[in-house]
């Protein structure tokens, strides 16, 4: 269905379970909107953040706009949740990385957490990416083991999250939204409460179906990013120039190649599939070979690294990003840590340094300034198109200086 309900608009009580890169964005957009919005985080400091008006993330123009929430009134921040209207559940759903299965325990814990302040005609809605089942199985159960029945006392709803960081806000209201209600009448509410603030289309089905799209969504990226990436490997074997070869191959007009890299990072194309691949291990040998081909690109781009560093006899050599994406401070899952871990461990005798503009301190890495690096590194290695390195003329490099461009920076065609 179209965005085109005809509702009138009444300001609502909502509570926001969870206040990180999806959590903070949509509560500071619906207290923009006119909602009372209470956003709740385990971590104190996150809390008087926000509570004091600043944020703890970086994504374009959320500061100002969690700044006038807050000194609007309509927008605060808590530890614990709070009586509400609505509740939106935004918290991680990682996996377990010895065994790729989900870990929901944070969405159980977010359910349970609500279960006491959810009343008669309450909207329970789960944001966060999760497993088939999660939200009738987990958040469900949980609410009803409280005396709570979805579709008879309370509606519940999932509705994933479909946003790129760096354009969260915008998307967040722009982008088409899929709801999956425990019954029809729970999709039509919720669809209701998305009306107020969402320029997108609004399209209803279940909340199994909906769970899997926001899944298949990222696990048919991690794919064609997969197959970018193992032609990087066999342009590498046979001295081909892969940027060329994409570039020539996209002239086809049924052919689009992604652009190849380090690996794939991130809360969501790098874990999604997995979850996935749980569902049905038997019929998911293709996911998990993408997903184990784009796992295995951090070591071989640590090869070719060391093979560079070996050839030219750096001593020092810099990786240029250390996000998981261009212009965003966020590292989780990042292809670009592994990168450095497999450095440090191929070339124990030689400076392995790490730059980022956007990510100021990260455990256990030696974070150089851009300027540091130009200046003394032997080697550099671009492994994320932030900003400053796609504008930079990497022309002014000195001749005794060698690039790895892995992101097709220097490209042009």
């Amino acid at each position: 269905m179209a965005n085109n309900l005809k509702t009138t608009f009444a300001p609502r009580n909502v509570c926001v379970v969870g206040l990180g890169y999806i959590g903070l964005p949509t509560a500071a957009i619906l207290a923009s909107r006119g909602h009372h919005v209470t956003g709740v985080d385990a971590n104190s400091a996150v809390v008087d953040t926000i509570n004091a008006g600043g944020v703890h993330i970086v994504e374009p123009d959320l500061d100002l706009l969690v700044k006038t929430g807050v000194q609007s009134g309509r927008l605060k921040a808590s530890m614990t949740p709070v009586a509400s209207d609505v509740f939106i559940l935004c918290v991680p759903t990682p996996f377990h990385p010895e065994s790729n299965q989900p870990n929901i325990d944070y969405v159980r814990a977010a359910a349970e957490s609500i279960a006491p302040h959810v009343r008669p005609g309450n909207l329970v809605i789960l944001e966060s990416t999760s497993p088939p089942g999660t939200t009738l199985d987990v958040v469900g159960g949980a609410l009803q083991a409280a005396g709570h029945k979805a579709g008879q006392d309370y509606h519940l709803a999932h509705c994933p999250e479909r946003v790129l960081p760096g354009a969260i806000l915008r998307e967040c209201v722009e982008n088409d939204r899929v709801i999956g209600g425990a019954t029809p009448a729970c999709s039509a509410a919720a669809a209701e409460f998305y009306a107020t603030f969402v320029n997108g289309d609004i399209v209803l089905t279940d909340c199994k179906t909906a769970e899997t799209v926001k899944l298949v969504e990222n696990a048919s990226r991690d794919a064609q990013i997969a197959f970018a990436n193992e032609l990087s490997l066999i342009c590498d074997r046979l001295n081909l120039d892969v940027w060329e070869v994409i570039r020539l191959a996209n002239r086809h007009p049924r052919v689009n190649i992604l652009q190849p890299g380090p690996g794939v990072g991130g809360h969501c194309i790098a874990v999604d599939p997995w979850f996935l691949v749980a569902a049905a291990p038997d019929a998911t040998a293709f996911m998990r070979a993408t997903r184990e081909r784009n796992n295995a690109m951090p070591a071989e781009t640590a090869t070719r690294i060391a093979r560079a560093a070996h050839q030219t006899g750096a001593k020092t050599v810099a990786l240029l990003g250390m996000a998981y994406k261009n212009d965003i401070d966020d590292f989780r899952e990042s292809p670009s840590v592994a990168v450095h871990k497999h450095v440090l461990e191929q070339l124990p005798d030689v400076k392995v340094w790490a730059c980022d503009p956007y990510v100021h301190a990260m455990p256990g890495v030696e974070l150089k300034s851009f300027e540091e690096c130009l200046a003394h590194a032997d080697l550099l290695a671009l492994l994320v198109a932030h900003r400053p390195f796609r504008f930079y003329d990497w022309s002014q490099l000195r001749p005794d200086q060698t690039l790895i461009d892995f992101k097709g920076v220097l490209q042009t065609g």
